[in-house]
């Protein structure tokens, strides 16, 4: 037994101070010194077998009380810090649980308000007041995009009576059996540069192994019109 605590005492006169440190999180430490006094040490070394033992229960009774006062010893960020640490982590979940734009947010809230004015309402009075609702949005929407809109509406009736009008995510569409064929999107929809004609895979516009479904709209000249019939003769057929 005493061999043991000697070899035990030995080990810890000899350490040299040490840095423990505190939590990782907070980045702080404390330096601490692991061994008994210099007094002790020399007493140590004159002493007869009884009085050594007594001097290492002694030194053991330092280290202890030692490491006790270090454990004892806690370091924390001040509440200012983790108020504004806490409020930072808040941000920044909240920038990343966004997601969607207002305006996304703002279409799908529209679209679950068509879906449910289409079950009121019944397959006849849809196709009667489809019409009527793509007209209303086409009138809220800034020139020049509601001149262009307004011609579109025309082009298609004339050209694909198959198609129906309807609202589509709060935009001008156009279906067959159900099924959206061709939309327009006008700039202010989504905070874009310019309005977008487009088609959905419902269209028939198949050709190759690649074909356009979108296109940019910036005017309607009487090329475009006559490309748009086209496409949309095409889409229906």
């Amino acid at each position: 037994m005493f061999a043991i605590l000697s070899e035990s005492l030995s080990t810890s006169c000899n350490m040299s101070e040490r840095v423990r440190p505190n939590n990782a999180l907070h980045g702080t430490g404390l330096a601490v010194r692991a061994r008994p006094s210099l007094p002790l040490r020399s007493a140590l070394a004159s002493a007869g077998v009884r009085r050594r033992i007594q001097l290492i229960a002694r030194a053991a009774f330092e280290l202890r009380r030692g490491f006790q006062h270090v454990s004892m010893t806690r370091f924390s960020m001040s509440p200012k810090k983790e108020t504004q640490k806490s409020a930072k982590s808040t941000t920044e979940t909240n920038k990343k649980s966004k997601g969607f734009t207002e305006e996304e947010r703002a279409a799908m809230k529209e679209r679950a308000q068509e879906l449910q004015a289409e079950a009121r309402r019944g397959r006849r009075a849809d196709e009667a007041d489809g019409g009527n609702d793509v007209l209303a949005k086409i009138a809220e929407m800034p020139e020049p995009d509601r001149a262009m809109a307004k011609r579109l509406h025309a082009i298609i009736k004339a050209s694909a009576p198959a198609l129906l009008p309807k609202t589509w995510y709060g935009m001008p569409a156009y279906a067959k059996d159900g099924k959206v064929v061709c939309f327009f999107q006008s700039a202010q929809k989504f905070k874009s540069r310019y309005a977008t004609f487009g088609f959905s895979d419902a269209a028939n516009l198949d050709d190759g192994a690649m074909w356009p479904t979108s296109f940019a709209l910036k005017e309607l000249t009487l090329a475009e019109e006559a490309r748009i019939v086209a496409l949309v003769k095409k889409a229906v057929g």
